[in-house]
């Protein structure tokens, strides 16, 4: 005999090798005995009849009445398709299971702490890919929008956005703001899973239950106080680069900080916002800001 086995193909349903190698032998040669099997693949008697009882079980073979017992193989198709069914029925009722486990594990205001980078990147990692409809972040590095949809909103550190290129990322990033030092940092998932930092390699897990809900207020707070960094296009009298300086200016920075920002000299700073002034009829930043503000510029 060659001694060559074909790559299994059943194991994801729960079919173990050396069973689908006898299911196999039995699809070659329908009606076997048990002596026939066992010759076919050369086993001991009692490893094909543990096999045997295996496909028997899984409904990958039917014995036939009288003696000697010969085996019949189930069609693959509906074989198969009655592996998968089950399959899918294990699989709901361990999501049942779980949602069981979590709610007995996370009682109000109960959390996890993670500790080690890369559980603490695993776990970052996790959350936004369960992400079903927001995601809410306080931090000083941009996240990348994320593809399938999710709405992420994301309050950054001002002196984080150092260069032109930080400003850059950041838009991309989707919905986002700045603030001149973020208190701490903070991702939410859905509103019902916080992510909270406390010292190096150290991670915070809350559950849904008062303090999340202060921390999901406190967000909600610090972006109203945040600055856009990707303001709506409007028709009205400031271009999208003239707004993106206003919203800088309204965040307190200098011309000198904003130039830094922005790539661009000092003067050209102070001779656009001068234009700034004239365009929104304003005669100082503040004035501008709220005018600004009024005609939705800078939302």
């Amino acid at each position: 005999m060659h001694n060559y086995r074909p790559a299994p193909l059943l194991e994801a349903l729960g079919v173990c090798s050396e069973d689908e190698q006898l299911y196999r032998v039995l699809l070659a040669r329908p009606e076997s005995t048990a002596t026939d099997l066992a010759s076919s693949v050369d086993w001991p008697a009692n490893r094909v009849g543990r096999h045997l009882r295996s496909l028997l079980s899984l409904g990958l073979a039917s014995r036939t009445p009288g003696r000697p017992a010969r085996y019949v193989p189930a069609v693959p198709e509906a074989a198969v398709e009655l592996l998968a069914l089950r399959k899918q029925a294990a699989i709901v009722e361990a999501r049942l299971g779980a949602a069981v486990l979590t709610a007995e594990f996370r009682q109000p205001d109960a959390f996890t702490v993670i500790r080690g980078a890369e559980a603490i990147a695993q776990r970052f990692y996790q959350a936004q890919q369960c992400a079903q409809a927001e995601v809410l972040v306080l931090d000083r590095v941009p996240y990348v929008a994320d593809p399938r949809g999710i709405t992420y909103r994301a309050i950054y550190d001002m002196d984080s956005l150092s260069q032109p290129g930080d400003l850059a990322a950041a838009r991309s990033s989707g919905c986002c703001r700045m603030l001149r030092d973020v208190p701490l940092k903070l991702v939410v998932v859905d509103r019902r899973t916080a992510l909270l930092p406390t010292a190096p390699d150290v991670v915070v897990e809350l559950g849904p239950g008062s303090l999340l809900d202060a921390l999901v207020r406190l967000f909600d707070l610090l972006w109203q106080q945040a600055s856009p960094l990707a303001p709506a296009v409007s028709e009205g009298p400031l271009s999208l680069a003239d707004q993106q300086l206003l919203s800088l200016a309204a965040a307190g920075l200098t011309d000198q900080a904003i130039a830094r920002r922005l790539g661009v000299a000092q003067r050209t700073v102070e001779r656009r916002m001068q234009r700034i002034l004239k365009a929104l009829d304003a005669t100082t930043r503040f004035q501008a800001g709220l005018r600004a503000g009024q005609q939705g510029l800078l939302v």
